[in-house]
């Protein structure tokens, strides 16, 4: 299978290889795919296309073609609109699954708006009519605004579940900072802080809530798919189940790894 991995500046294709099931070692090769970059922190691509797409934290994405050169324009560069350093800047992306269709995607970032700096915006951009290799600067529309009481614990993963009943962008968002949730916002379920997000992208801005999440019609936040979790950097569906796998940040010294049954 092949293994995407990321370190700092660069992107490392691997061959991973196993003689046979049931062995206790296996062979990794690495093979140098592209470079260049500036602190990538997430690499993805709309459903079935050859490209891929590196998100840069400091607020720029670039495409990397199929003969794996960077192009040389950003797809994406939204630098100015975007705090970064530390746990905060452009932290997600996701591609619309209409997005061959409707050209829309979202980005998930830390803001560096005057009086809302490290704020978390999730935003809809549209790729520009003639060319789809570069995003429409002036396309954005925000979708949800969301204080931050600290500089850490940000979330930042966008993704839609393969399969699901409509067109669900979930949200991860951490406890707000700081350490040990001061706040105890991951257990308040009248925020959205500490969270993963499940909105109806199609509903339009601001972000709806789908029906059939938990809390629509009851106390608590209609926004809510699941609550108390620390910091979820990032989250993964399993293409044939539905079932989300939650990398969750520990404290001192534990990492989690959450699972959600679809």
């Amino acid at each position: 299978m092949r293994v995407f991995n990321l370190v700092p500046k660069t992107i490392v294709l691997g061959m991973l290889a196993c003689a046979s099931l049931g062995t206790a070692s296996a062979q990794v090769v690495a093979e140098l795919y592209a470079d260049g970059f500036t602190n990538p922190v997430l690499v993805t691509a709309p459903e079935g296309d050859e490209r891929l797409f590196v998100v840069e934290q400091r607020g720029v994405v670039w495409i990397v073609d199929g003969a794996s050169a960077t192009l040389p324009t950003p797809f994406l560069n939204i630098d100015p609109l975007v705090t970064s350093g530390g746990e905060r800047g452009l932290l997600g992306m996701a591609f619309h699954p209409d997005y061959e269709t409707n050209g829309q995607f979202f980005v998930h970032y830390s803001s560096a708006e005057t009086g809302k700096i490290g704020d978390t915006v999730l935003a809809r951009y549209t790729v520009s009519g003639g060319n789809p290799d570069v995003a429409n600067p002036g396309s954005a529309s925000i979708f949800l605004e969301v204080d931050q009481p600290f500089s850490n614990h940000n979330g930042g993963m966008i993704a839609f579940r393969p399969g699901d009943s409509g067109n669900y962008l979930y949200m991860a968002l951490g406890d707000g900072g700081s350490a040990g949730d001061p706040q105890n916002n991951a257990q308040n379920i009248e925020n959205v802080l500490g969270k993963i997000l499940r909105i109806d992208v199609d509903a339009g801005a601001p972000a709806a809530a789908p029906a059939s999440n938990p809390y629509v019609g009851i106390a608590g936040h209609d926004l809510i798919w699941s609550y108390g979790l620390r910091n979820p950097w990032r989250f993964s569906f399993d293409r044939l189940t539905g079932d989300m796998y939650i990398g969750d940040v520990g404290q001192n010294s534990v990492e989690e790894i959450d699972f959600a049954a679809s």
